[in-house]
């Protein structure tokens, strides 16, 4: 096979279902939605045979037993997955909605139409379940998707896009709309980063290696999020019941997301008072401590924090705590170390509440709750393609919206330019 010639074809064929897709009715995505869902339950005997040839495989190959995990496709997973797609069709639909219309004093009416970014390359590791989630809300959002999953997972991804594009079929729109690299070859992932003439934006999924790699070959842009290096600052107006109990959900609720605290800033004027208790909990759940000197002059049991340990995002029961005069240091903290994912405060000031929401640059800033909630779902927009730290256009969880653009409309009735 060669490769370029390939990947050129794939481009291709994208486009030109793009361009059916965009003016697809909702009712048509809806229909292609609920069939792939269908298609997905009623082939799950195939789907986990499928799958089965990629645990053997991770199996010989060595691939631990998280990794064995995410690869399963096991009935819940399955019925997860369905249901995800059930769930992406019954959102509004972005795509065509007109807002900001004013009249301007010509008498024309100016606003904004949203609209579909085109076609969108997603490469992503490990879990085969993003093939159904990443080509659901790119469906429903108008874009064609190119779908580059990791070698581990080549049977189930191929035959997951089997069953969505039989829903595709099915609604009458083109199977082309979703198309899964057949390769495993890694010289395919260079040329969708090279296709510009044919894709529009990429997203990466997968582990930091993968993001900078795809940031630093990409002649397209990227939607991503590299670390998720978040913080809770528990200030001197806290309601300190409060912050234990949202501290410790931060931190323990799950400790392999992004979203997970990995610092913990308390200001002077409360730590004695609550880091003691804070570590008591922690240590109940397993979580090593590292902290600065002030902090273990409070918990002497607690290892010494590095430099390192403030850049660290270690998706592991650790966490490492700083003292800190107050909510200026606390910020500059956030600033300088920071991933800009998602940061909170616990205060019960009004003035510090808000001044914290101003100044922290992160996609997601929480007052007095859990970083946890740093999620599309949780924030109303269902399913996410995933979590943005950068600044231009989609910021923070992407769901539907984060897939499409804007364009200014005009509407007249016959009036000319004096």
């Amino acid at each position: 096979m060669n490769i370029t010639d390939y990947m050129q074809a794939v481009g291709q064929q994208a486009r030109a279902a793009a361009a059916v897709l965009a003016s697809a009715e909702t009712a048509a995505k809806n229909q292609a939605l609920h069939a792939m869902a269908d298609a997905l339950l009623a082939k799950a005997s195939w789907l986990q045979a499928e799958n089965a040839k990629d645990l053997s495989a991770g199996r010989a190959k060595g691939l631990d037993s998280a990794m064995l995990d995410r690869l399963t496709l096991s009935d819940k997973t399955l019925t997860g997955m369905a249901e995800g797609l059930r769930q992406i069709a019954s959102l509004a639909d972005p795509i065509g909605s007109i807002t900001d219309l004013n009249y301007r004093p010509t008498g024309i009416q100016v606003g904004r139409m949203r609209v579909p970014l085109g076609v969108i390359g997603i490469i992503y590791e490990s879990r085969p379940n993003v093939t159904a989630d990443a080509a659901g809300l790119c469906l429903k959002s108008g874009n064609a998707t190119i779908l580059r999953g990791g070698s581990e997972a080549i049977h189930s991804n191929r035959a997951i896009a089997a069953c969505v594009q039989d829903g595709l079929t099915a609604a009458n729109l083109p199977a082309n709309c979703v198309q899964v690299i057949e390769t495993t070859d890694r010289a395919a992932v260079g040329e969708l980063l090279r296709a510009k003439d044919y894709v529009d934006v990429i997203i990466p999924r997968g582990g930091k290696s993968l993001i900078e790699r795809v940031s630093q070959e990409s002649l397209i842009p990227v939607i991503k999020h590299l670390d998720g290096i978040c913080h809770v600052y528990i200030d001197d107006d806290a309601d300190l019941a409060k912050a234990v109990t949202v501290a410790l959900n931060a931190k323990t609720h799950r400790y392999g997301v992004c979203n997970a605290m990995e610092t913990l800033l308390v200001a002077e004027t409360v730590a004695a008072q609550i880091l003691p208790v804070l570590a008591a909990k922690f240590s109940e759940k397993g979580v090593e401590l590292r902290g600065c000197p002030k902090t273990r002059d409070y918990l002497p049991a607690a290892n010494a924090a590095t430099e390192a340990d403030w850049s660290t995002e270690y998706l592991a029961p650790i966490l490492s705590i700083r003292v800190v005069t107050g909510i200026q240091q606390a910020i500059e903290h956030i600033n300088q170390y920071g991933s800009h994912h998602t940061d909170a405060i616990m205060t019960e000031n009004y003035t510090k509440a808000r001044h914290f929401l101003r100044v922290v640059d992160s996609s997601s800033v929480i007052v007095n709750a859990s970083t946890r909630f740093a999620d599309g779902f949780e924030f109303g927009l269902g399913a996410e393609i995933g979590i943005s730290t950068d600044k231009l256009h989609a910021r923070g969880p992407v769901g539907l919206e984060g897939l499409t653009s804007q364009k200014y409309i005009v509407l007249g009735d016959g009036q000319i330019r004096l």
